[in-house]
């Protein structure tokens, strides 16, 4: 490998980490839902697998065992959601040159 290639070559590397921080600082503010019992319960999390809020429908308070099973759901369902909309931001940042990103749903982004 010549030392223009080698050059190069880190020069994308340091890009690609510049990117990646910068969709991490997005990630903070971005935000995604995840819905149970047909909406009755809703989850918000952020881009950095932080619960940011729950809502519950009043309506169903009265069969606590529901509510939990529900609220346990929507939340597994919020952060999934930002565990896909992480690698989504990630591959858009570095053109998919890190592949599908599979290895951030086992890891919780820095902030």
């Amino acid at each position: 490998m010549q030392l223009n290639d080698m050059s190069s070559m880190l020069k994308q590397v340091q890009q690609i980490g510049s990117k990646m921080q910068e969709v991490q600082k997005e990630l903070e503010s971005m935000t995604v839902t995840g819905e149970a019992g047909g909406g009755m319960v809703k989850a918000v999390a952020n881009g950095k697998h932080e619960l940011v809020s729950i809502s519950i429908d009043k309506d169903i308070m009265d069969d606590q065992d529901m509510v939990q099973d529900l609220v346990v759901a929507a939340t597994n369902l919020a952060l999934a959601n930002a565990t896909k909309m992480a690698q989504e931001q990630m591959s858009k940042a570095t053109g998919g040159m890190l592949g599908d990103m599979s290895f951030l749903k086992n890891m919780n982004l820095p902030g």
